[in-house]
């Protein structure tokens, strides 16, 4: 982390929060791949979505595709639409 010295903690803590959304994506894309229990996906994807919310909330520059796939997200788990939050339709952006 020698390349990060001198930057602001705050952008730091930004990237470290993008990389952990981002290995999150790929476990739950590795688990769809291994065929997981349902509920082994949607822990993982209900997992992405607080770290996302989280990113989004604090990340006063997050895209507002970014924004509106977590707004997308949220509002289809909250309606039980899990088949389509475990192919990730529903965290694709248009």
């Amino acid at each position: 982390m020698a390349h990060l010295r001198g930057r602001p903690v705050a952008s730091v803590e930004a990237v470290e929060k993008e990389q952990a959304i981002f290995e999150r994506l790929e476990r739950i894309d590795g688990l769809r791949k291994e065929e997981a229990p349902a509920g082994v996906l949607l822990d993982e994807v209900r997992a992405l979505l607080s770290e996302a919310e989280d990113w989004v909330r604090e990340e006063p520059g997050a895209p507002t595709r970014a924004v509106e796939a977590v707004e997308r997200s949220r509002a289809a788990l909250a309606a039980g639409e899990i088949g389509e939050l475990e192919t990730g339709a529903a965290l694709a952006t248009p």
